[in-house]
């Protein structure tokens, strides 16, 4: 009889919690209807502001922003609050989209809209699903997971080839050689599938890329409207 409450009570606490993620999927929706078009910026949390990488994402989101794009971001310190703080110079929207941690991260002061979620897979179906492009900035695990589920999506086809930028190419060499002599050479992953990545070691090629792409979707999108 104990083991059957015990059951009983972990499926109701399972029932309250997928409501939970489904008002959390349900607030995020309702918050970021009509922000596009946006950019994910990707990086470290542990990036100081008198980093020449802070510095660079600060311009590559001014940049952006200054182009009339959305700048989201994981709303944390490091790269985050140097993209939101781009995008805030800019006057452009600036989303921080914070997770709960148990050490606590406290959104940083440049996003202009801002939420906080308990569910990381919740938080990056945002940071997905309203962005035009995905930029990487240098960081660790948690910026390596979200790169290679963006590329994942799509080479899955999941979502479309949106640009997927690798920012400062002597950081991701090492990366990019090891899936080229390791990955690839196993038969792992395919030659087209480093067409997905660009690299790029300056903002301004970043905001080109980005700009002249969209500008490429927009055009096929009104021939399209035409025929």
């Amino acid at each position: 009889m104990a083991y059957e409450y015990e059951i009983n009570e972990l499926a109701k606490q399972d029932s309250w919690r997928m409501f939970r993620i489904i008002g959390e999927f349900v607030e995020g929706f309702d918050k970021l209807t009509g922000v596009e078009p946006a950019v994910s910026i990707y990086g470290s949390a542990r990036i100081t502001a008198d980093d020449e990488i802070y510095r660079q994402t600060v311009e590559i989101a001014r940049r952006l922003g200054d182009l009339g794009f959305t700048i989201i971001t994981g709303g944390g310190p490091g790269v985050m609050e140097a993209a939101n703080r781009g995008a805030l110079e800019a006057k452009a929207t600036s989303i921080g989209l914070n997770i709960d941690l148990p050490e606590a991260q406290v959104c940083n002061p440049y996003a202009t809209r801002s939420m906080t979620f308990r569910h990381f897979f919740v938080r990056k179906v945002m940071l997905v699903k309203y962005a035009i492009a995905f930029i990487i900035i240098p960081g660790g695990l948690g910026t390596l997971d979200e790169l290679t589920e963006i590329l994942t999506l799509i080479q899955t086809h999941k979502i479309r080839p949106f640009p997927v930028i690798l920012f400062n190419s002597g950081y991701w060499q090492g990366f990019l050689d090891w899936l080229r002599g390791t990955v690839l050479a196993k038969g792992l992953v395919s030659e087209e599938d480093f067409n997905l990545l660009r690299v790029c070691d300056s903002p301004e090629s970043v905001a080109e890329i980005v700009q002249r792409w969209y500008i490429k979707q927009e055009i096929i999108g009104r021939k399209a409207v035409v025929k």
